[in-house]
């Protein structure tokens, strides 16, 4: 059966019924689209894990700070369901604002995952996840299905719904999916498209400075601190104004301890117009 795209949960509900009684595993993946080889990475490993698969298209509102890109962040409706109907997706559910936040969202009700949200992006970026938790939590309830794909390019995004899910109880398994990278290192993102030709050539600056950090402390240096400036100071040299250079743990994104053998690190900077994020797991034997 072709493709099918609604725009209201009644659509989204009724044919989600039809799957359930069938006795169909559904599998779901959010997105803001502007579809990338990230995104359909992220739906053709869901497929593996259902025998249904939705897709969501929705630029939600309420994650974008006040100045931030809301009102010009890409919008590639009909290229995204082309893509997407190719590639075998069931449904695609792309929501109006009004079917999200019915009610004025200066009042509308909230989902906040304390302390995680507020580090990282989230510090320079204030309400952000307050916003990704919110929608999620509402996608959730919309689609319900048994498992969902984020990418883990967005590691913060990623370990914060966790938290929610596990908070709150909700029915839904969270798979983290490996980032998609070009040929050169940088990461597949929407705002790529804000990067000039001069910025292109940089950005790939950002995976290779993740890259010395994670060999300096495979190396054995256990001076992050030391590691964490000398980054900062290589993506200044790169044309980057970088916002952080964090090495936390893998687990919760709490700050590093002796013995902490499960890492990651995370980095976030601003080339131009667009604000690139990246992270880098290192595993310690």
């Amino acid at each position: 059966m072709p493709m099918q795209v609604v725009e209201t949960t009644t659509e989204l509900r009724t044919r989600v019924a039809d799957w359930r009684r069938s006795g169909d595993r559904i599998a779901f993946v959010p997105t803001m689209g502007n579809l990338h080889s990230g995104h359909l990475q992220l739906v053709s490993r869901a497929q593996l894990q259902a025998e249904r698969c939705i897709a969501s298209i929705f630029v939600n509102p309420l994650q974008f700070g006040q100045g931030e890109d809301f009102d010009g962040y890409p919008r590639t409706l009909d290229e995204d369901a082309k893509q997407l109907r190719e590639i075998g997706v069931d449904l695609l559910f792309c929501p109006a604002v009004a079917a999200i936040y019915p009610s004025d969202m200066a009042v509308h009700t909230r989902v906040e995952v304390p302390g995680l949200s507020t580090i990282l992006c989230g510090g320079s970026r204030p309400g952000h996840f307050a916003g990704v938790a919110t929608v999620v939590c509402k996608l959730f309830n919309m689609v319900q299905p048994d498992i969902a794909a984020f990418g883990e390019k967005d590691f913060q995004q990623l370990i914060v719904i966790r938290r929610m899910v596990d908070d709150l109880g909700i029915p839904v398994e969270i798979m983290g999916v490996e980032t998609q990278r070009e040929g050169d290192g940088l990461a597949f993102s929407s705002r790529n498209a804000y990067l000039d030709a001069d910025e292109r050539r940089r950005a790939p600056a950002l995976y290779r400075t993740l890259r010395v950090a994670a060999q300096r402390i495979r190396s054995g240096e256990t001076d992050f601190d030391s590691i964490e400036k000398d980054a900062l100071d290589e993506l200044r040299k790169a044309g980057f104004e970088p916002e952080y250079c964090s090495v936390r743990s893998s687990v919760d994104l709490s700050t590093t301890r002796p013995g902490s053998k499960d890492l990651v690190i995370l980095a976030a900077g601003r080339l131009g117009r667009a604000r690139l994020i990246d992270n880098l797991r290192v595993t310690l034997p």
